[in-house]
């Protein structure tokens, strides 16, 4: 897994799946933007311990799509290249499913922004600097409720099937020169989902062939495989889920 001379950014990289992405590709010899939107500390403290050199913190708010371009600016101006670009950004909260009540139409369109518009306009930004690398590839982080409607609300199922099926778009539109991957895990226990708690992930976990709970570096080393041997796949969706969707 060399990546050598190459650069990525990482969105959401101050989370679990995201910093742990960004401690992969580190290592692979990348460097490393990692992206953060409010947690600064955070992301500052993850690019300060990777291993390499020139990895930088800096902010990629979903919602503003002016500062998203700038970001892609001064990544063009700094790097001169974005070679990987992974969308770990997301958001979402707790509401159970038969209460249609409390899921709220302005909760509904933060969702959908966040995890659909965001990681839209971050591929647009940063799209034409990546089709000058001329073997880039962009991994979208989604997730089984995509495509069992389950997870921790409605809407939230429904955003991640909408990120896969706009995937399949970009993998056209964006090949020859750039890849389009999406990986899919199950409940990984991490604080993404206020109020879910190790042991509801537990559960869950206890459900799939597997019979144990996804961890983030698991999650990492799926968009790895997607960066660095899947080299002739696109527009696909790699589960990473205990089994989930077969048991």
């Amino acid at each position: 897994m060399n990546l050598a001379h190459k650069v990525a950014v990482v969105t959401g990289a101050s989370g679990g799946i995201g910093s742990a992405t960004a401690r992969r590709l580190a290592d692979a010899g990348a460097r490393v933007v990692v992206g953060y939107n409010n947690k600064q500390a955070e992301a500052e403290t993850v690019a300060a311990g990777l291993p390499g050199s020139g990895h930088r913190a800096m902010r990629i708010p979903m919602l503003d799509t002016a500062v998203i371009r700038e970001v892609a600016a001064t990544v063009e101006r700094d790097y001169g290249r974005c070679d990987v670009l992974v969308n770990s950004a997301g958001f979402t909260r707790m509401v159970p499913h038969p209460d249609l009540e409390a899921l709220t139409d302005e909760l509904i369109d933060s969702i959908f922004a966040a995890n659909v518009r965001g990681p839209f306009a971050t591929i647009r930004a940063f799209a034409p600097l990546m089709k000058r690398s001329g073997d880039a590839v962009i991994v979208n982080i989604s997730s089984v409720a995509a495509i069992t409607g389950s997870g921790s609300n409605i809407a939230y199922g429904g955003s991640k099937a909408a990120l896969d099926t706009m995937a399949l778009s970009l993998a056209r539109v964006l090949g020859p020169e750039i890849r389009v991957m999406t990986v899919s895990p199950a409940a990984v226990d991490t604080s993404f989902v206020p109020g879910r708690t190790t042991a509801m992930v537990e559960r869950v976990a206890a459900t799939t062939p597997l019979r144990r709970v996804v961890q983030a570096d698991e999650v990492a080393q799926a968009v790895m495989a997607a960066v660095t041997h899947l080299t002739s796949s696109t527009g696909w969706v790699i589960p990473v889920d205990g089994g989930k969707l077969v048991g």
